[in-house]
Parts: C-alpha cells; structure tokens; sequence
C-alpha cells in the first residue's frame, strides 16, 4: 500500500505562481513512477505530468514550459512548480503513484486562478 498526501493547492491571480507537494508513504520502494493530473469542473481527469525513478519527465502540451514535476527522493516527495499560471489550470490536482501492483491517488488539492 501506498499513501499520498497532496498540499500547496491555493487561489493565485492569473500569471502566478504555486508549488504543489505530494508526500508518499507506505510501500515507497515498489513506486516506478509519479505524476499529478488535474480535473476541471465538469472535465475527466486528465495527466499533467508524470517522473519515473530514472528521472524521466513528461509533460501534457498545455502545461509545457510552464510547469516543472520534480522529486526529492530523501523525503520521497514528488513537486509541481506551476509558474504563468491561466486560469484554464484551475482544478482539482490529484498526486498518482505507478508500481507493478496498483496504482494509488491522494485526495487532491484545489488550485484556482483568477483572471
């Protein structure tokens, strides 16, 4: 089993900036990979990026040169600096742990950005 626990989630005005923080726990050494995903209101849940433990990054187009997923492996934490933010980035930002058995979410935290 694996626990996450998101936080960093705020309201910010167009064009600024937030860092996202997801704390895992548990059955840390299985994880292959992490990534956050957002849902808007009324929208599925969709992945805005992911890291491996190799380090390799990927990122959904929108958020592209904007947003940076980044992972400090001591205190097993996984980071989303979100910078220019829009207000389209408003959601609901879910932390997701990939290992061979399962995957696993967090609650999430709420971004909102006004215009």
């Amino acid at each position: 089993q694996v626990q996450l626990v998101e936080s960093g989630g705020g309201l910010v005005q167009a064009g600024g900036s937030l860092r996202l923080s997801c704390a895992a726990s548990g059955s840390i050494f299985s994880i292959y990979a992490m990534g956050w995903h957002r849902q808007a209101p009324g929208k599925q849940r969709d992945l805005v990026a992911v890291i491996t433990v190799g380090g390799s990054t990927n990122y959904a187009e929108s958020v592209k040169g904007r947003f940076t997923i980044s992972r400090d492996n001591a205190n097993n934490t996984v980071y989303l600096q979100m910078n220019t933010l829009k207000p389209e980035d408003t959601g609901v930002y879910y932390c997701k742990a990939l290992t061979s058995a399962a995957s696993y979410w967090g609650k999430g935290t709420l971004v909102t950005v006004s215009s």
